[in-house]
């Protein structure tokens, strides 16, 4: 065939295929974008709130994590599957029990385990961030740890109570009274109880009728 041919055939199909294969690597790009932004979002999220992890922001980035580091329409990244792998780990240590005796090493693995995940995360985004930093570079008023330690010892209770296994303590210290009226009523029953035992005797006054008599009249 003419190359004459060939370059005309070539123009034609650039000139119909141009735009479409256009279009089509806007929307890859734009997806890939949008699937960076989500993830930026997800670590923001968890490194701003990775010092009171109660929050609903800092749960609802945690349940993101799979959605957002899937790999979307493409294959999944070796980074990718470092952060759900992390998560994974973390999940599994975040539904595990734990008593008052291992409360202490349970917080340490939990803390370890978010680190890790936070560390993968800003791998899989470019991001240069030190472990220590991760550690310790959070910041959270004292005030703020002890209502958390507080709702979590004032649930604790709730639960123990509920159960039946721990029961509510009584404990009445005193009641407001009137201090005049519990003299008054003392009084009253001494001098009851000198009566009865007839060490006193119970004074009675007889007051007079004034009134002029009253006349009866009787009808025949």
């Amino acid at each position: 065939m003419d190359a004459g041919i060939w370059l005309g055939l070539s123009t034609v199909f650039a000139t119909l295929l141009g735009p479409v294969l256009a279009v089509q690597a806007q929307k890859f790009l734009e997806a890939r974008r949008g699937l960076k932004d989500q993830k930026m979002r997800i670590f923001s999220t968890l490194m701003a709130t990775r010092a009171s992890r109660l929050s609903p922001d800092h749960v609802q980035a945690l349940n993101m994590i799979d959605l957002a580091f899937n790999g979307g329409s493409r294959s999944r990244q070796r980074t990718e599957t470092d952060v759900l792998d992390a998560w994974r780990d973390y999940l599994d240590h975040l539904n595990s029990r734990f008593n008052e005796q291992s409360a202490d090493r349970w917080n340490e693995k939990q803390n370890e385990f978010l680190i890790t995940l936070l560390s993968s995360m800003a791998a899989d985004l470019g991001l240069r961030y030190d472990r220590v930093l991760l550690r310790n570079g959070a910041y959270i008023p004292q005030g703020h740890m002890d209502i958390e330690s507080e709702q979590h010892r004032v649930r604790r209770l709730a639960i123990s109570v509920l159960s039946g296994e721990q029961p509510i303590s009584m404990n009445v210290t005193g009641l407001p009274v009137d201090p005049q009226f519990v003299k008054s009523q003392l009084e009253v029953q001494a001098g009851l109880a000198s009566v009865l035992a007839g060490e006193s005797s119970i004074g009675v006054h007889i007051q007079p009728d004034n009134s002029p008599p009253r006349t009866i009249e009787h009808n025949n």
